[in-house]
């Protein structure tokens, strides 16, 4: 955990440093606010043990100031039961045209239920977890990133563990006059202490129509192999989303 943390570091320094010239030469932007709400017909993670498993409500926010934001979310299940609550901070150590490269850090808690006889005991963990993100853009509307995510539970019991992702994006893809598809396509690897491990593929397609916030979307995980039992299998999850 410090060697990644020391490693970060570093090399925030050091882009940073890079890319100084470039921030300095760009005017100061007013802090940017938006907000998407989501209901799901199923709440999935990419971490099968993270997943409610139920409908649920999803908040996501985000402020922006120039290179810095602050982007948290908060999941619900549909009785408003608290599922995850993340404070994330990120910063672009690059910002290009054509290429970032952003580095955050998380604050989590994660709430579950355990069943014992003739009682519900709910349980809160806390989770910190730090993420270095790169993204390559073909263009406007398409690019590939690549995420690495080290995650660490602070609760005895919590799991700790590495996060790998490679995702392609294209967006605002015309169906008709009216209509605009957005897609992603990923494949992550999850290496987690407590027999977590796991190579897993997702989908994701959204329509929308033009100019009006509102989206429909479907989004599929399919574990292509896992030594977590039971094995993950398919899931998927349809939505409605909001967009501020």
């Amino acid at each position: 955990m410090k060697k990644f943390f020391s490693a970060l570091t570093i090399l925030s320094l050091f882009m940073g440093g890079w890319s100084q010239e470039t921030a300095d030469s760009i005017p100061s932007k007013k802090l940017q606010a938006e907000a998407t709400f989501s209901l799901n017909s199923n709440g999935i993670a990419y971490v099968p043990a993270f997943s409610l498993d139920k409908p649920a409500i999803i908040g996501s926010f985000s402020l922006v100031k120039n290179r810095f934001s602050y982007d948290p979310a908060l999941y619900f299940s549909l009785d408003l039961r608290p599922w995850i609550i993340d404070n994330w901070f990120h910063y672009k150590i690059v910002d290009r045209p054509v290429f970032e490269l952003k580095a955050g850090a998380v604050i989590s808690a994660f709430f579950s239920e355990v069943e014992i006889p003739d009682e519900v005991i709910h349980q809160t963990q806390k989770y910190l977890a730090a993420e270095l993100i790169g993204k390559y853009k073909f263009n406007p509307l398409s690019s590939l990133s690549f995420t690495y995510l080290f995650d660490r539970g602070q609760d005895p019991g919590t799991l700790k563990g590495h996060f790998f992702n490679l995702q392609a994006d294209r967006s605002d893809m015309p169906l008709g006059k009216k209509v605009l598809l957005s897609a992603s396509l990923q494949v992550f690897y999850l290496e987690y202490t407590g027999n977590n491990d796991g190579l897993f593929t997702a989908g994701y397609v959204s329509a929308s129509l033009r100019n009006v916030p509102l989206n429909i979307f479907f989004q599929a995980i399919q574990a292509l192999d896992s030594n977590i039992s039971p094995f993950p299998g398919f899931k998927w999850n349809l939505g409605l989303s909001y967009s501020l």
